[in-house]
């Protein structure tokens, strides 16, 4: 890996802690010696990426990623633009919904709208969301071209709980089930008790740049309680697709079209 490669890795390393940590678990956590990580931590320092801690000596995230987050934002308002659309889903389902944007390799969580009910699941912003484990990443893998289908399930596929699919013809059926159905289902795929629908957002081209989920507790998800909810999110992901790229409709939109080599 370059040395901006492992800059990088080190701080997506440091953004998934919720708390501020040294060197040596740093390095720990990022596979490096101390040397090479004390020598990113101050190159990222300088131009404002990381900041340590006077006193306690101690990194966190630094100002530089949210200033590039807010210009990016006012440019390409996906977040602005979406967040009506979730927060309305979520008070007609009255489970969790969250929403996530691909970035590099990696679908992220970058907003959440909380069930009111006592019993709910709780989605954090930034978690990675697992192509093969979560409905958002299924429902992104069925819009995607052939070879990126293939390359996903090619990597190794972790096991998050006991329900958790690994076997990539599995994955695959899952994935042509999504493409028949319209919608994702994953069911305790990445957590124990939660079951998930999402859709696909779409580009004017049809490419998928993120999707829409609603997660609720297992006890809940009835059969005909996910096909309402799998409707629901297609609607949608088409709206918010809509008013992002214009009201020209996003081409593609049926996932029977969209699985091309």
């Amino acid at each position: 890996m370059s040395t901006v490669g492992k800059a990088l890795s080190l701080l997506d390393s440091l953004s998934q802690l919720n708390h501020e940590a040294g060197l040596t678990d740093i390095a720990r956590l990022c596979d490096l010696d101390k040397a090479t990580a004390r020598r990113l931590l101050v190159e990222l320092e300088k131009h404002g990426f990381v900041e340590q801690d006077l006193d306690t000596r101690r990194y966190r995230i630094g100002s530089a990623p949210v200033r590039l987050a807010r210009i990016r934002e006012a440019r390409y308002p996906f977040l602005r633009v979406a967040i009506p659309f979730v927060r309305e889903l979520a008070e007609k389902s009255e489970e969790t919904v969250h929403l996530a944007e691909f970035s590099g390799s990696t679908l992220s969580t970058i907003h959440v709208e909380d069930s009111p009910r006592a019993h709910r699941v709780i989605v954090e912003i930034g978690t990675r969301l697992p192509f093969h484990a979560t409905a958002s990443g299924l429902a992104y893998l069925a819009f995607s071209d052939k070879k990126y289908i293939e390359s996903a399930l090619s990597q190794p596929l972790d096991a998050f709980t006991e329900h958790t699919v690994t076997d990539p013809a599995a994955v695959r059926k899952m994935i042509d089930e999504t493409v028949a159905r319209g919608f994702s289902i994953s069911s305790q795929g990445l957590e124990v008790g939660v079951v998930s629908t999402g859709a696909p957002i779409l580009s004017p081209a049809g490419q998928p740049i993120g999707s829409i989920t609603i997660a609720a507790p297992l006890a809940r998800a009835r059969a005909a309680t996910l096909a309402n909810f799998g409707a629901a999110v297609v609607d949608t992901a088409k709206r918010i697709s809509e008013k992002y790229y214009g009201p020209e409709r996003p081409s593609g939109t049926k996932m029977q079209t969209k699985r091309t080599g």
